[in-house]
């Protein structure tokens, strides 16, 4: 005979299924909040929570009250300044809350009250990223035989116990003590009855050794009873899991910076704010995404996570040798069509005298036929260069997978990074 107590921990959030309902059905309000914090963060604490607060009036719910019920009977006494069908004002007072002042009362009517609260990471990263996803994402053919995914396969006898199905062993349990009990007290109630019809006979009729046989079997049977277990290890039910081939998804995103020395530092800045959004949407959406991150003055160079992000290198500007670095790093290592290949520049649009006639024919006669998506974003308040020029007729000739926004300020970045990468509605 087996026994286990479940002492799983319950979550922080014991009423997570009534929190998601309040994340849902205040949608807007929350992502108006976000909104507002991802423009006001600096690049280190993207990632972490965030509080947001909704107006009372706008959580409150309808409420039944009784009546005083009844029949009564009301003397009002008259007055000289209203006469029937008048609308009377909404006499003021002072609000709670934010209508309040410290030391005294609100003379501004009604007062502003906020519900607080806490979005955690996870919640605050859902909402940022809500509907956004990489566009022409498409399924490439099977070339890592490693790669497989742990999947469902219904249940088994025999597991560990971190994977016990309780429902289904209870049920199992519950079904094998009614097989085992269903006998025994069929057999009891005949003895009982049989017992009750021995000692109902007249005296003389009463047989006292079939009383005692039938007490004895009674008593055997009760004991047969409680000797069935609660749950048994034949009981006991595993969830099966199989590991199961999947298609491959694998994709790349190049992340292009420009660190010229036409880009300032509030320039590069809002270059690496855009990046970092970037980063953590592939990193938290995407399981196969690799990140190849390229820096650029007058020439090209891959770096890492930590060089990229903070190097403070600068130099002049010639664009087309990141272009041809992002070219040869995919003949080396990403083959078109065993891997989906993004490409995401940011610059100020500064480029040496005709390099810009040169990127324009490297992305349209060598990049652009193999990438699924490109994007552009120039951050800059003044006028395009030629750069930008030469993109249009990039974007002109491949509409559907090339983007190019323009970024002036801070605030821009999360609207042009959504814009970006939302959702499209259907994908050719």
């Amino acid at each position: 005979m087996s026994y286990f107590i479940d002492r799983r921990a319950n979550a922080k959030n014991k009423s997570a299924v009534n929190r998601q309902r309040f994340l849902d059905r205040y949608r807007g309000h929350i992502k108006r909040s976000v909104e507002e914090a991802v423009n006001r963060r600096s690049i280190t604490d993207m990632g972490r929570g965030e509080k947001v607060s909704i107006p009372t009036r706008d959580i409150s719910e309808p409420v039944f009250q009784h009546g005083p019920g009844g029949r009564r009977s009301i003397i009002a006494p008259g007055n000289k300044e209203f006469v029937e069908g008048d609308r009377l004002r909404r006499p003021g007072g002072g609000g709670g809350g934010d209508g309040a002042s410290e030391g005294g009362a609100s003379n501004q009517g009604e007062g502003m009250d906020e519900f607080a609260f806490t979005l955690s990471r996870e919640e605050f990263l859902d909402f940022v990223f809500d509907g956004l996803e990489l566009p022409h994402l498409e399924r490439k053919p099977l070339v890592d035989l490693d790669e497989v995914k742990p999947v469902r396969a219904g249940l088994t006898r025999d597991g560990v116990p971190a994977r016990i199905n309780i429902v289904r062993s209870m049920r199992e349990a519950h079904a094998r003590r009614i097989a085992m009990r269903g006998p025994i007290k069929r057999a009891l109630r005949e003895a009982r009855e049989a017992l009750e019809i021995e000692e109902r006979k007249d005296p003389v009729l009463r047989n006292p050794a079939r009383i005692s046989e039938l007490k004895a079997e009674i008593e055997r049977l009760e004991k047969r009873l409680e000797a069935v277990p609660f749950i048994d290890t034949y009981d006991l039910r595993y969830n099966n899991v199989i590991n199961q081939p999947q298609p491959s998804s694998k994709a790349v995103m190049f992340c292009v910076m420009d660190v010229s020395g036409s880009m300032t530092q509030a320039h590069k800045d809002i270059a690496k704010r855009f990046f970092l959004l970037l980063y953590l949407f592939l990193e938290r959406n995407y399981e196969r995404v690799e990140l190849v991150f390229v820096r650029h003055h007058t020439a090209a160079k891959e770096v890492d996570e930590e060089e990229f992000f903070y190097s403070r290198e600068t130099g002049g500007t010639i664009v087309s040798s990141a272009l041809t670095l992002v070219d040869e790093i995919i003949e080396a290592r990403y083959p078109p069509g065993q891997w989906n290949l993004y490409v995401a520049q940011a610059s100020d649009g500064d480029n040496w005298d005709d390099d810009s006639l040169t990127c324009r024919d490297l992305l349209a006669k060598s990049l652009m036929p193999r990438l699924q998506y490109f994007t552009y974003v120039e951050i800059t308040p003044h006028a395009h260069q030629a750069l930008w020029e030469e993109y249009e007729r990039v974007e002109a000739e491949y509409a559907d997978r090339f983007a190019m926004r323009q970024i002036v300020e801070a605030g821009d970045i999360y609207p042009v990074f959504r814009e970006l990468f939302r959702r499209r509605a259907a994908q050719s």
